[in-house]
């Protein structure tokens, strides 16, 4: 509906025109302040200009009214307008809200290092990317979701270590001295068997072989995040990995050029250049390469593919690593503005008001499997999309595991349910519905079908703001729509029962398609503990 206007407008004024949507519904369904702005320029009143636009519109198939209200220019969409796009929504549904977006992205997210499973940030990341994901394609980008591998480095020799020493102690009987820095959990232990049988009980003890060790066991760590994340519903493109990367290490670093120097036998890149606060090391003194050097490789790859936008997903304790990156781009020859970074922020857990007790299986983290077994993926996918990713997370596992209209997921797929079941006590056919008008509607009838027929625009906004949590927020809203529309008003067996019916379904749809893109499946049937 908005575009429709927007368009019109546009064409109209010669000028893009911004709509808002007026507090009180009786102004109409769109008011744009363009007379404030053209004011200036034509020295007249907003007043005075609002009436003269309004005034300059004919009769259309698109506007019953268009009214000069304290110089808004305010529209009421036509009941001829409303009642095609419901019509044409639930005949077309698997093409209702999409549009056909040409941009070509790349959206990195999750990227968790391959040494064990994941934990609650890695799970708000995968969900804030997922969604963005499932909001782009529905728009019509060509968009990849890849997950870049860190197979390289520290991370990885300290997972061969772990291993080596939950084998000793735990398949060998040995006593073992821990260091400091070690992996720990359950999941160690198929790793330790396999390897035992892979391998022979020596890998446990000869340290010159931790690093055979760690890519071994990587691809198996892998295997258990890939399934962590299918569990949440969540998939990806294409995996790179890091250790891939370094035989074109010597093109990227000649491709850098003046960016990158020597000192005290370190490797530097300039990014102090680019708005970074010092000068960071790339490779050590001893000739390994830093974690940066490793991005930059995988950035330059990035870039060399030729996508028109690049998104990272990265935890907000990367927030200083942004401008060494973009730093990098620049010197790599690209335009860093096609760079974004988007940072998620940690998750905070209670149960029942207590701080929820970490896992002793899981070491000393939450893992994402826990929680998804304990409350399910639909309820953490609408959690962890229901609140900016850039904003501390703070919730209550028990709150989310109620079955009453006090848990927002189970609220939002009560309402598909219930419509489901108004419609299966009907006599009417769904070809005597389909064919009813949705014309002379009361008003909260009319408020309900507009309120469906918002999420095309919600979705638009929704990626285009990078803001996720605007999608629950719209469907939480549209439950308690309906909820109400349903207390409020008899349907079945009134002579208006097919239209109501019909417009059941347009608010049904908006829901299905709504939490389709935050990966959970709308329900038909549930229980409830209260009304």
């Amino acid at each position: 509906m908005k575009q429709r206007v927007s368009a019109l407008l546009r064409e109209k004024f010669g000028r893009e025109v911004v709509l808002e949507k007026p507090r009180d519904r009786s102004f109409g369904h769109f008011a744009t302040p363009i007379a404030f702005s053209m004011a200036k320029e034509l020295r007249e009143s907003p007043m005075k200009i609002a009436e003269e636009l309004a005034a300059s519109f004919d009769a259309s198939d698109i506007f019953s009214n268009v009214a000069s209200i304290k110089g808004y220019l305010n529209f009421h969409l036509s009941e001829n307008f409303l009642n095609e796009y419901a019509s044409w929504a639930l005949e077309n549904p698997s093409e209702f809200a999409k549009q056909d977006k040409k941009e070509k992205i790349l959206l990195e997210f999750v990227s968790a290092n391959p040494t064990g499973p994941l934990h609650i940030g890695h799970a708000r990341g995968a969900v804030y990317g997922d969604t963005l994901y499932r909001l782009a394609k529905h728009l019509g980008y060509d968009i990849t979701a890849e997950y870049y591998v860190n197979d390289a480095g520290n991370q990885i020799d300290l997972l061969g270590l772990s291993i080596q020493l939950y084998g000793r102690e735990n398949i060998l009987k040995e006593s073992v001295e821990y260091p400091e820095s070690y992996y720990r959990g359950d999941y160690l232990a198929p790793l330790a068997r396999d390897a035992m049988k892979v391998f022979g009980n020596e890998i446990f003890h000869d340290e010159s072989r931790q690093k055979e060790l760690a890519l071994w066991a990587k691809d198996g760590v892998m295997e258990l995040i890939k399934n962590d994340l299918a569990d949440a519903n969540i998939f990806f493109d294409t995996f790179v990995y890091e250790s891939t990367l370094y035989d074109d290490w010597d093109r990227v670093m000649a491709k850098m050029g003046e960016g990158i120097y020597k000192k005290d036998d370190k490797v530097f890149i300039a990014s102090s250049q680019k708005d970074d606060d010092a000068d960071r090391v790339v490779v050590r003194e001893d000739g390994r390469p830093t974690y940066l050097a490793g991005d930059i490789v995988y950035h330059n790859q990035k870039f060399e593919r030729g996508y028109d936008h690049y998104i990272n997903i990265w935890g907000a304790d990367h927030h200083g690593y942004i401008a060494r990156v973009k730093a990098a781009v620049e010197f790599l020859g690209y335009d860093s503005s096609k760079l974004e970074v988007q940072l998620s922020q940690m998750v905070s857990l209670l149960k029942d008001g207590e701080p929820y007790k970490m896992s002793k299986r899981a070491g000393n983290v939450i893992l994402m499997s826990d929680i998804v077994e304990e409350i399910g993926a639909d309820a953490l996918r609408f959690i962890f999309a229901s609140k900016r990713s850039d904003t501390a997370l703070e919730f209550d596992l028990s709150e989310f595991k109620k079955q009453d209209s006090s848990n927002p997921i189970f609220y939002i797929q009560y309402a598909h349910a219930r419509i489901k079941t108004i419609i299966s006590k009907s006599n009417f056919s769904e070809d005597e519905i389909m064919s009813a008008s949705l014309k002379d509607l009361d008003e909260a009838a009319d408020i309900l079908m507009f309120d469906a027929l918002l999420l095309p625009e919600i979705i638009d906004d929704a990626f285009s703001s990078r803001q996720v949590q605007k999608l629950p927020e719209y469907l939480k809203a549209l439950a308690a729509s309906l909820h109400k529309f349903y207390y409020d008003c008899r349907i079945i067996g009134t002579e208006n029962e097919a239209k109501l019916l019909k417009l059941l379904m347009l608010v049904g749809l908006s829901l299905r398609t709504g939490l389709s893109l935050m990966g959970i499946k709308a329900k038909d049937y549930m229980t409830k503990e209260e009304d």
